[in-house]
């Protein structure tokens, strides 16, 4: 029986770092240079000539967008690099339709890039189409589930990272008030705002959590960083001081906000954004980041038709067990509380802490 995927929080960037995500075939550059779309991979381990690669079709945002995009980017540079590939990087943009999304893995496809790798739960029904179109290519589904011989279903516990991440919020707030800002109102971002929530009241129950949401069902929620900021500021003007959003480039005009307040703490997501070099200036006030592996998964995806010759598929599921979630100590500003966090997390692991993906 097919199963509805959980999809992963992605937020927008501020006008400053935004990029301008294109429709299929348009070129847009990340903030390092490299083409996210309508141009090839550049990573490479050595000179000669590359072996045609991987497909890859981002999801709004692209690549540069410090979070959810720039975790799959990571693992089709390294594969690439390794590999020697030529890999050929699309991104979807605002507002666009079913069939934009469809003609994006097509034309990959039909190009003979192998895997193709959507990054994102909308890519769905365009997987499940493309993948019986092109039965002899590898299909990989970031956040959701295609029940297809050829497709690599990656999901993720979002909910068991977003825990670690509200056990941290409760023992680090000063004010007893936390905020979630969701970049769209939707099953997949519902786990991080279920998972946030239980964490916090199960540490401390005293603690208040006031939610927001961008968007109901428009995707743009997580390529909307003004929105962000504005949910930010009305928080942070109503006493609270830790907030967790999880909406990939958008987050980035939350960060901005909680950085400009004086003891307040910014949660990063999917990525460890306190490392991110275009975050850099707000560093100090990123307390800890909820991470989603979706590079280990993409890398191995890659691997395992490039090298190994013996496709991914499957539903395969990313969780604190196997380390495919995790949440970031860098900076060192969990460290007085990195113990409480360690406790939480092997509960979850050994079941004595079942943690709701559902709000």
């Amino acid at each position: 029986m097919r199963r509805v995927s959980k999809i992963a929080a992605a937020g927008v960037v501020s006008a400053a770092l935004a990029l301008t995500a294109t429709a299929c075939g348009s070129s847009t550059t990340s903030d390092s240079g490299k083409p996210s779309s309508g141009g090839s991979s550049t990573a490479s381990s050595g000179g000669g000539s590359k072996a045609k690669g991987v497909g890859m079709a981002y999801d709004v945002g692209g690549r540069g967008d410090h979070s959810f995009n720039d975790s799959a980017a990571r693992g089709l540079d390294k594969a690439d690099g390794e590999l020697n590939l030529e890999s050929k990087e699309l991104t979807a943009s605002n507002g666009e339709t079913e069939s934009d999304r469809e003609q994006r893995l097509d034309s990959m496809a039909a190009a003979g890039y192998n895997p193709v790798v959507a990054v994102g739960y909308t890519y769905g029904p365009a997987v499940e189409k493309m993948a019986k179109k092109y039965p002899n290519v590898t299909f990989g589904l970031v956040d959701s589930v295609v029940d297809a011989p050829n497709v690599d279903s990656m999901v993720f516990a979002t909910e068991q990272s977003s825990y670690l991440a509200g056990v941290a919020a409760a023992l680090k707030s000063k004010s007893g008030k936390v905020g979630f800002i969701g970049g769209v109102q939707n099953t997949l971002i519902g786990t991080f705002d279920a998972g946030f929530a239980q964490g916090v009241k199960d540490t401390k129950p005293s603690v208040q959590l006031t939610r927001e949401y961008l968007y109901k069902t428009d995707p743009r929620g997580f390529n909307d960083a003004t929105s962000a900021a504005a949910k930010a500021q009305g928080m942070l003007d109503k006493g609270v001081d830790v907030i967790y959003t999880a909406a990939g480039l958008s987050g980035d005009g939350s960060i901005q906000k909680v950085a400009g307040k004086s003891g307040a703490w910014a949660i990063g997501v999917d990525s460890d954004q306190y490392n991110d070099p275009a975050l850099a200036k707000y560093k100090n006030s990123i307390l800890t980041s909820a991470i989603k592996n979706v590079d280990v998964a993409v890398y191995d995806l890659i691997n395992s038709v490039k090298k190994d010759n013996k496709p991914k598929v499957g539903t395969n599921t990313y969780d604190l067990a196997n380390g495919g979630v995790s949440v970031s100590a860098t900076g060192g500003f969990i460290a007085d509380i990195q113990a409480q966090i360690d406790a939480a997390k092997q509960k979850i692991v050994s079941g004595a802490i079942k943690v709701s993906s559902t709000p």
